[in-house]
């Protein structure tokens, strides 16, 4: 791995809070859109046109043409000519970071993230895990992973929770609307609802993840707010309770939550170590992130690895945590060797 230039690193953090601010200063202006009008029968009413994944238009009543709505078109034009020149300041922010170095998402997983961000997943707090969020986390901390890792599997992770009717996201309709043939992976149980969405002949996947809530059932869970089930995962608490907003570097960027770097090395190393003997190509892929994760994080955060470790000793999780960082010796000696001081 290799340390970003301070001038790449500049440049995310820049994009970093230009997609913040743009998420928070939400208007009608950067909806995706236009207002047109129609004469019917002599009269002339407003509709707004917008273009749904896959390229067809829709058309939604506005009302009949006065003063209040002309007010409003034109307020939403000058809203929209701000948010395009916002955009199109991101978007050439993205093109340096690529030219920097910094690790950007495939088209197939950036198109995606994106409509799933525009449906308000990540506002409801849900997380992005796996590597696709190991690669973001790279880019938040200025580093290149040497591995390059790459993957199809775009793993969403989130909480049971009461949900906010503004913020509610249909996560099956999201994907189906983007009509690259998303299909649901159906259960080895047939009683039990998919938890993962699958394009047809390729192997781009979207599984969706919720913490477990106790250690005996896997029952996938019903979640309301993403009309959707999600596979339920032992220890995926301790990275929901400390998220990062994060940049994907995909078109214009997309705003995502990431969990805290140092909590996902520890809970790669733990579920690492839990995984049966099958999945080993997994098993050595985790060990080798937490790896890079630990080496970059006692250097440069050594306080979030000891405030992470506390929450481990609350949980009373120590004892696995040593049985697992103990694999990390045949991975790099060197970066296991100086994790072990944080253990004792």
């Amino acid at each position: 791995m290799r340390r970003l230039s301070l001038s790449t690193q500049t440049l995310y953090a820049q994009l970093l809070e230009l997609l913040t601010a743009l998420d928070l200063q939400r208007t009608i202006g950067q909806a995706e859109g236009t207002f047109t009008s129609k004469t019917i029968k002599g009269s002339e009413y407003y509709y707004y046109q917008y273009s749904i994944p896959g390229g067809d238009k829709k058309q939604v009543f506005v009302g009949r043409k006065n003063d209040s709505l002309d007010e409003l078109v034109k307020n939403f034009k000058n809203e929209k000519n701000l948010a395009k020149a916002d955009f199109q300041q991101a978007e050439i922010l993205c093109t340096q970071l690529r030219a920097g170095g910094a690790m950007a998402a495939d088209a197939a997983t950036g198109r995606v993230l994106k409509h799933l961000a525009d449906s308000g997943l990540f506002r409801q707090n849900a997380t992005l895990v796996g590597t696709h969020a190991f690669n973001v986390i790279g880019n938040l901390l200025g580093i290149q992973w040497s591995t390059g890792e790459i993957t199809e599997d775009i793993d969403i992770a989130t909480q049971v929770q009461i949900a906010v009717p503004e913020l509610e996201t249909d996560i099956p309709e999201t994907l189906e609307k983007l009509k690259m043939g998303f299909l649901p992976i159906p259960s080895l149980n047939p009683k039990h609802p998919a938890t993962s969405f699958k394009v047809r002949g390729q192997n781009l996947k979207v599984d969706i993840l919720t913490p477990a809530r106790n250690r005996t059932s896997s029952e996938p869970i019903y979640i309301k707010a993403i009309n959707a089930a999600a596979q339920p995962l032992q220890y995926l608490d301790f990275l929901l309770v400390e998220t990062r907003k994060a940049a994907v570097i995909s078109g214009a960027g997309i705003l995502v939550n990431v969990p805290d770097p140092a909590r996902f090395a520890l809970h790669k190393m733990i579920t690492a170590d839990e995984r049966d003997a099958v999945f080993q190509t997994k098993v050595d892929k985790d060990r080798l992130q937490a790896c890079q994760l630990l080496d970059v994080l006692m250097d440069d955060r050594p306080g979030d690895i000891r405030l992470a470790l506390e929450e481990i000793k609350k949980k009373n999780w120590i004892r696995r945590l040593k049985n697992a960082a103990a694999h990390l010796e045949r991975v790099d000696n060197n970066i296991y060797s100086r994790f072990k001081n944080f253990l004792s």
